[in-house]
């Protein structure tokens, strides 16, 4: 279970955002923090991109059409990111919070869970598979990345949005791997609604008290700009 300490973690939801340049500032986030940074929570939305991960196999894009193909420096196979998708970006200092990444792993997707769980959606683990599963159909992807012992890239949890871009991939490198989403599953249609939900969640997993912060991304020293 989570420790009694209440350690800070500032949220910060911001919106929509073109991936790559959301990419950059977490790994300029990650390379300038040090022991007193305080860890954050980036909430948002992505413009549409498949990202393709460091084991990811070019052969699980069947059909990117006029979607582009960025590979990146997480964890796993392929994913799609679009509108009405929930991304989240969970920048920690695992030493800090007493976690190590099969626990990070298993806590995101318990606060996904139980998420899900406030709209009596009954989510679960498919073992050897990260992510969260309804009815054997995927509606949270797990992507993670660790350096200098700080987590960042995050999850995906499919809310209200377009799944057509899923059937032009493998997602997770999984030939026909069915994909829902918490308004067909009968949640709610709106992401912030989602989102008040699910950061109280992930507070309660890790036993952080949430701070909010400004809705853009942080400004960083000239030394590490990308």
């Amino acid at each position: 279970m989570p420790s009694e300490s209440r350690l800070p973690i500032k949220i910060r939801r911001l919106g929509r955002q073109p991936y790559e340049a959301t990419w950059n500032a977490m790994k300029a986030f990650t390379d300038a923090r040090d022991g007193s940074t305080i860890d954050e929570f980036w909430l948002l939305e992505h413009d549409p991109v498949f990202t393709l991960g460091q084991a990811g196999k070019m052969e699980h894009v069947l059909m990117p059409g006029d979607i582009p193909v960025v590979p990146v420096d997480r964890g796993g196979q392929v994913t799609y990111h679009g509108p009405g998708q929930i991304v989240g970006y969970p920048l920690i200092d695992l030493r800090r919070a007493g976690v190590g990444v099969r626990e990070l792993v298993d806590r995101i997707e318990q606060a996904l869970i139980d998420t899900m769980g406030h709209w009596n959606i009954i989510a679960e683990r498919v073992e050897g598979a990260p992510g969260v599963y309804v009815g054997g159909a995927k509606v949270g992807a797990l992507g993670l990345r660790v350096r200098r012992g700080c987590s960042f890239h995050g999850l995906a949890f499919n809310v209200n949005m377009d799944l057509e871009p899923f059937h032009r991939i493998n997602p997770c490198g999984y030939k026909g791997l069915a994909v829902t989403q918490v308004l067909d599953l009968g949640g709610p249609s709106q992401l912030a609604d989602v989102e008040d939900v699910l950061i109280g969640e992930f507070c309660r997993q890790f036993g952080f008290d949430a701070e909010p912060a400004a809705p853009v991304l942080p400004e960083l020293p000239a030394r590490v700009a990308v």
